[in-house]
């Protein structure tokens, strides 16, 4: 094993577990298990709310998928992925204010108690659980993958070791300290992924012999490499322009992002997270994406593209500096996992168990199912992750996409149209989900656009329609019934 990189990956670990033993004394204490537990009783300042977003959306996708792709497709992958950066500040300038002030009205401590209170819809309620459990497994799997893959990079362990390891070491912190304990190591996580981010280009560019070079030895290469197109002249305008319904617009839609929006504590806060959120997303987003392009000529001939980030570190950085580099992507996979987990756990717990099941439970009844429901959830993940593919990126981004075409007009217009309903609610999700897997799996990209397009525009029309027709025919009845 190489000690000289693992070690300071080991002092951060042991730092992330400091900050969860620290949170589970709120947890103990706290006269609300749920809203501490869940929420953080909405305690979230400016800073550490636009950091637990950038760490939360900052994923294994991110560090170490995006890296991987970049590597293979070039330049055009840069471009696609700044897309991202106005993800902050337009999630949060859409949910901000309203979706803070009436989740607090509604006591909501999770995504679907707002809809639940929103569309009064057993319906709603269920089918959002079930959306969440469906397609942030994908995600989760995505994130375990990263980590174990990392691990194994710096270690030499077989894989398998390598995401017991990592799977378990994320179980035990988030099941000590819950929702606390994850927005305040996304701040330690965010400013680590920052840092990393920094070092690794400044030393990647180095290594390739200044930027000029490495666009010369890339062009050598393969022309399109430099090119807006990709390498495999697979990313047309009309892909590239609508991959910012995905990873832009869309993130409204994404549950892990949307209730940090109802966890801050004032206006102010929401502000400063507006601001520093965008600076840091494009910073890293830039600069990750950058990197995994300028790997090319450093580091010639990678197979499996989600191994290039930790080999690039190792190759290029001196073993201390790559272990403190190689924290980033530790801290991105953590980070979103973390969140990841407390949301299933509390769909499942909050919105099933307590609504449906045993609305009855005590305070410790409901800590002991927390608990269980969470290492269940983690251990189903091990499971599916034990099988990997070779770039992560796509099972983040089917998530991200699945995820959106259920919840982003049931949100959207939720919030802003009065006239929404729960028959529009959950025809639109229903819509949304059916038409994204059915589009996905047998017509990807139709027309050239990104596959969650059309489930999008189809989830809208199935929204407003119905829920005008159902709004038509409550008029008639109560016409009828005057009468």
């Amino acid at each position: 094993m190489n000690w000289a990189v693992i070690t300071p990956l080991l002092i951060f670990l042991l730092i992330i577990f400091a900050v969860g033993m620290w949170s589970n004394k709120f947890v103990i204490k706290s006269h609300s298990f749920l809203e501490e537990y869940f929420l953080g009783e909405r305690q979230m300042g400016g800073f550490i709310l636009a950091m637990t977003m950038v760490a939360t959306y900052g994923s294994a996708s991110s560090f170490i998928g995006g890296p991987g792709i970049a590597y293979t497709k070039g330049l055009g992958w840069v471009l696609l992925a700044m897309a991202q950066l106005a993800t902050g500040y337009f999630t949060l300038m859409v949910l901000g204010k309203k979706f803070a002030i009436i989740s607090r009205q509604y006591k909501a401590i999770t995504l679907i108690d707002f809809l639940k209170e929103r569309y009064k819809s057993k319906a709603v309620v269920l089918f959002s659980a079930a959306s969440i459990i469906i397609f942030l497994f994908s995600s989760m799997t995505a994130q375990w993958i990263g980590g174990a893959r990392l691990v194994e990079s710096l270690t030499g362990l077989p894989y398998t070791t390598a995401l017991l390891i990592f799977a378990f070491s994320v179980l035990i912190f988030v099941i000590v300290g819950g929702f606390r304990a994850v927005a305040i190591t996304d701040t330690i996580q965010g400013v680590v992924m920052f840092g990393g981010t920094l070092i690794l280009l400044i030393a990647t560019i180095k290594a390739g012999g200044g930027i000029p070079k490495i666009i010369s030895d890339l062009a050598a290469e393969n022309p399109n490499l430099i090119s807006p197109f990709g390498a495999d002249r697979s990313l047309t305008p009309s892909f590239v322009s609508s991959f910012w319904i995905l990873v832009g617009v869309g993130v409204v839609g994404l549950p892990q992002i949307a209730v940090r929006a109802m966890s801050y504590k004032n206006s102010k806060a929401m502000h400063n997270a507006i601001i520093i959120g965008t600076i840091v997303v494009g910073f890293i987003m830039l600069g990750m994406h950058l990197i995994g392009v300028f790997a090319r000529p450093v580091l010639p001939g990678v197979k499996i593209g989600d191994t290039v980030m930790p080999l690039l570190s190792m190759k290029v950085l001196p073993p201390y500096a790559a272990g403190i580099v190689l924290a980033a992507p530790m801290a991105a996979i953590m980070s979103t996992v973390d969140a990841l987990l407390i949301l299933v756990s509390s769909a499942l717990v909050k919105d099933v168990y307590l609504n449906y099941i045993k609305p009855d439970a005590g305070n410790d009844q409901v800590k002991k199912v927390s608990f269980s429901v969470t290492a269940v959830i983690g251990i189903v993940v091990i499971l599916f992750s034990l099988s990997p593919p070779d770039l992560i990126v796509w099972l983040n981004l089917f998530s991200f996409g699945g995820l959106e075409s259920v919840f982003i007009w049931p949100v959207i217009l939720g919030l802003y149209w009065s006239k929404g309903n729960k028959y529009g609610a959950i025809t639109s999700m229903v819509i949304g989900m059916g038409s994204y897997i059915i589009i996905d799996q047998f017509y990807p990209n139709a027309f050239g656009f990104h596959t969650v397009v059309l489930p999008i525009l189809l989830s809208l029309a199935a929204f407003v329609v119905t829920s005008l027709l159902t709004q038509q025919n409550e008029g008639r009845m109560h016409v009828g019934m005057e009468k």
